[in-house]
């Protein structure tokens, strides 16, 4: 019987590898052969499925990127679903959650933002929050508001905007070592409280 062979997995070898060789050593220090070393394969393995070291580091990003959105969505799911306060701090809070796996892929994130001045495809995986986003979050503000008897201003898009660029700019501080997650979380928690008590 011929041997199965799960692709998918293969791929999350090669990622968890890129990552690890990013953070380590910054994304310079990551080739096709490291990465070969590094996930315990062959170059063949690698080059069968990724073409080329841009190709691979591509893929490393939009799949960091998908699991920093993975774990937001997680956070939401363990929130108060029927408070919108509770889900709008549990969405920002989860950027600068104290786990290591939420550090490593800021990490990652970080060592891969150089290349984006000159790669337009990375540049816009690494962009601030889509509009559906934005949207989502600007809607929770407007309920949160509400809820604590405040009246919409008509800016909750910006101010949602604002919140993920602070949030974002906290989890690299986190990711870096310049503020633990607890003091992060105070100066992400005094934000939310200013802006749902300003009239």
């Amino acid at each position: 019987m011929p041997k199965i062979v799960d692709h998918e997995q293969r791929r999350k070898r090669l990622i968890e590898a890129v990552w690890a060789l990013a953070v380590r050593g910054g994304i310079e220090q990551v080739t096709l052969r490291k990465v070969a070393e590094e996930a315990g394969v062959s170059m063949g393995q690698v080059q069968h499925y990724y073409a080329s070291m841009q190709a691979l580091i591509r893929d490393a990003l939009e799949r960091a990127v998908q699991a920093v959105n993975a774990n937001i969505e997680h956070a939401v799911a363990a929130a108060d679903a029927t408070s919108p306060e509770a889900v709008l701090r549990a969405c920002l809070h989860a950027l600068i959650g104290p786990d290591e796996e939420s550090t490593r892929l800021m990490r990652f994130s970080l060592a891969v933002a150089g290349r984006a001045v000159s790669d337009p495809t990375m540049a816009r995986v690494l962009a601030p929050g889509d509009d559906a986003l934005l949207s989502f979050t600007a809607g929770l503000i407007t309920a949160a508001r509400q809820e604590r008897g405040r009246e919409p201003h008509g800016d909750e898009r910006t101010d949602a905007d604002i919140c993920w660029s602070l949030a974002t700019g906290l989890g690299v501080d986190v990711a870096l070592g310049y503020r633990s997650p607890d003091a992060a979380g105070r100066v992400l928690g005094h934000h939310i409280d200013r802006l749902l008590e300003s009239r």
